[in-house]
């Protein structure tokens, strides 16, 4: 019996922080907002459609987003609010279907392929979820659909904010033909300058390139470069997608010079970053520091060990040792952070496994 081809749904919440703020305070509706706070080191979490208007964007710092657009209302962010309406969102999800991927409060994957409440299409079931969203939350949603999720993903990008997009089977790969690279999931902004460097602009670009060209270029990736620009996506919905990483960073009210400060604020993060370890029972085998200038620029060191970090001083040891050849500065930082990826249960050996390019 052939097996069936997958119908999978990625459903997206329109600038979710921001128009949960503007449900809440109708003084906000119409007007540019900003989630996040107004101050010289603030970065915006989340911009309203009114705001991205004027080229605000998340992750911007504040004080930029304040020149793009100075009319801009920041509210400060309230995730209690936030992952209430997510649990309802996810309500809604778990009436159609048991395979849901979750990848932030505000967008998941589903795999419909066989749903538990029978419509007469996948597009049917994406449109009564998003009318059901509108219901019970008052906020949109978008939805892409498709046959795998690199393709759902597009979808659901294409007719935002609130809209809905079908590709179906057989149109994937003319579809995905004209797009940029730079705007495919899983090809990070450093990525498309490369491939851009080699020539590959497009989709169609991207698959005029061999496989053996991607690999020499991009090693273990090359495989879901050479997949998608074919529409080709087997990566299944995964309902508990196991944690990849777990770290903590800081962004400094004011740039830091010297080494006993940031080793200062090394050990802080460590704390924090154990203290979670030890909350999830998990440890991990590899340690990654990371580093912005106050010039934006940045930079990360990693080192991974044989076996998983046993407790928070040899977590310690570990960030030193990353640190160490970056001193003395040659810049201010504006930003650290330190993270633990290859996770394992503690006590247990972590899994030989390749962290996936998508969520």
């Amino acid at each position: 019996m052939p097996t069936p081809i997958r119908r999978i749904i990625h459903i997206d919440m329109d600038a979710f922080y921001a128009s949960v703020e503007q449900r809440d305070n109708p003084a906000l509706k119409g007007r540019p907002v900003a989630v996040g706070h107004c101050q010289e080191r603030g970065v915006v979490a989340a911009a309203s459609y009114e705001a991205r208007k004027f080229g605000v964007r998340s992750a911007m710092p504040s004080l930029i987003a304040r020149r793009k657009c100075p009319e801009l209302v920041f509210v400060p962010p309230r995730f209690d609010a936030y992952r209430a309406v997510s649990a309802q969102i996810h309500s809604i999800f778990s009436r159609y279907t048991s395979l849901v991927q979750p990848l932030s409060l505000d967008e998941a994957y589903l795999d419909i392929t066989q749903p538990l409440l029978r419509r007469a299409s996948a597009t049917a079931i994406a449109e009564e979820i998003r009318a059901s969203i509108f219901e019970q939350t008052g906020l949109t949603a978008s939805a892409g659909v498709s046959y795998n999720k690199f393709l759902a993903k597009l979808a659901s990008d294409y007719r935002k904010p609130n809209g809905l997009f079908v590709i179906p089977p057989g149109m994937g790969e003319a579809f995905v033909a004209p797009l940029p690279v730079g705007t495919f999931h899983g090809v990070g902004p450093a990525t498309a300058r490369r491939m851009n460097g080699l020539g590959i602009h497009t989709g169609a670009d991207l698959r005029a390139c061999a496989l053996d060209i991607l690999k020499h270029h991009f090693g273990k990736a090359a495989t879901f470069y050479h997949g998608i620009a074919r529409g080709v996506d087997n990566r299944p919905v995964e309902p508990n997608r196991p944690r990849k990483s777990l770290g903590k960073e800081t962004t400094f009210l004011q740039d830091l010079h010297a080494t006993p400060e940031l080793e200062q604020a090394m050990d802080k993060l460590v704390t924090l970053v154990w203290a979670g370890c030890l909350k999830r029972e998990i440890s991990g085998r590899t340690v990654t520091l990371k580093l912005r200038h106050s010039d934006f620029t940045q930079l990360t060191r990693s080192q991974s060990f044989p076996h998983p970090i046993q407790n928070e001083t040899a977590l310690r040891d570990a960030g030193s040792r990353l640190l160490a050849p970056l001193l003395p500065l040659a810049k201010p930082v504006r930003l650290l952070g330190i993270s633990l990826a290859g996770l394992s249960v503690a006590g247990q050996p972590a899994a030989d496994r390749q962290l996936s390019l998508l969520p």
